[in-house]
């Protein structure tokens, strides 16, 4: 009831937000072998459990970010807590004229692009170019939508899925003519369903998480055409109530570790 929603509907179903999540983390952990950590829940921080935008981590660097909106910034402390127990480079925002939220900040492999949005501001992405100065940062104006990545995501190692909203679309847009390098793109119906989560996993090679058929039928449709990936369909339908996406609930760290 309390988490932040950018438009007025339906109440969280709690029980199946529950059910939908355990399969998320489920599948992290079962089906592809993953080691997660998970955070405990804290009931005071009602959008604790998006827990991407709190910390963009790339190679051996997490940068916690200043999340745009005030009710959100305690939740850095946990990711804190918790990075610094993996022995990463942390790096903190504490420019108080800064704002950032990881949900913003597309990483394709070889350079950021970042969302100047609602909860992202120019300074705070001015932080992450400085905190990773082996890549190149982009900014990218976002209007109709929550975040960036609301209606884009890395589909695969060269591949961007993208919403066919005009909005989507005019940001696809902006980040072709900013980047010197020449993406693939995979456009879906639904802006919604274009974010997706991609991994390169050893043992099981090219794996996409995308939202299920259920939901988006015409676009599970379109991720269903990638042949050379494993695709796994997740339901999403609570959480996309309070502004969630697939790629929220996690964050992805490429490292071996004893946890």
């Amino acid at each position: 009831r309390q988490a932040l929603r950018s438009v007025a509907g339906p109440e969280v179903d709690f029980a199946r937000a529950e059910r939908e999540h355990q399969l998320y983390v489920g599948v992290l952990r079962g089906k592809l072998g993953l080691q997660v950590l998970e955070l405990p829940a804290d009931e005071s921080l009602p959008d604790c459990v998006f827990v991407e935008d709190v910390a963009v981590v790339c190679e051996e660097t997490a940068l916690l970010t200043r999340p745009g909106a005030p009710s959100r910034r305690k939740e850095v402390e946990a990711m804190k807590r918790v990075l610094r127990s993996l022995n990463l480079n942390i790096v903190e925002m504490v420019d108080e004229n800064a704002t950032l939220d990881g949900g913003d900040v597309l990483f394709t492999g070889r350079e950021f692009f970042v969302g100047l949005s609602r909860r992202t501001n120019q300074r705070g992405a001015e932080i992450l170019a400085d905190t990773f100065k082996d890549y190149a940062v982009s900014t990218v104006p976002v209007h109709d939508s929550l975040h960036l990545k609301s209606f884009c995501s890395m589909a695969g190692p060269n591949l961007i899925a993208i919403g066919s909203s005009e909005a989507a679309q005019k940001a696809l847009k902006t980040m072709q003519q900013m980047s010197d390098h020449r993406y693939d793109k995979l456009t879906v119906p639904d802006d919604a369903a274009a974010n997706c989560i991609y991994l390169n996993i050893p043992s099981k090679g090219h794996v996409l998480l995308h939202r299920a058929p259920e939901e988006y039928p015409e676009s599970a449709k379109v991720f269903e055409k990638l042949k050379d990936h494993m695709l796994i369909p997740i339901a999403n339908t609570e959480l996309e109530k309070v502004d969630g996406a697939l790629t929220c609930c996690s964050v992805l760290i490429n490292k071996t570790s004893e946890l």
